[in-house]
């Protein structure tokens, strides 16, 4: 499974920025795709996941704020009211069978 993700960029707080992930492989044979990122000097955390059911998870820290959801081979990543401290590398990654694939990472900053 290869991942291409795009959409990252600069925003000012309060905007908002869609990210997209492209899945080399048909949606249904991938049980699930999520969005994890990682700031400077701070661990990778899990932002959002999608089931193949259309079931979603979202952390703490986003919800009501961003909305994962995808179409065919495409997960979205819709970012509003951006926050300073959602700045960070956005990856996706795609859970074929046991095994996790993850995408290049995309950069969102967001300026105060």
């Amino acid at each position: 499974v290869q991942l291409q993700a795009s959409g990252g960029g600069l925003v000012q707080a309060g905007g908002s920025l869609r990210l997209s992930c492209a899945a080399s492989k048909t949606i249904f044979s991938i049980s699930a795709m999520g969005w994890h990122r990682q700031a400077p000097g701070k661990q990778r955390e899990l932002v959002a996941a999608i089931t193949s059911g259309g079931s979603t998870d979202y952390a703490d820290s986003v919800k009501g704020r961003f909305t994962i959801s995808r179409e065919k081979n495409t997960m979205f990543l819709q970012m509003s009211s951006l926050k300073p401290e959602d700045t960070a590398v956005y990856y996706c990654t795609a859970r074929v069978l046991l095994t996790d694939y993850w995408g290049q990472g995309t950069q969102v900053t967001v300026s105060s």
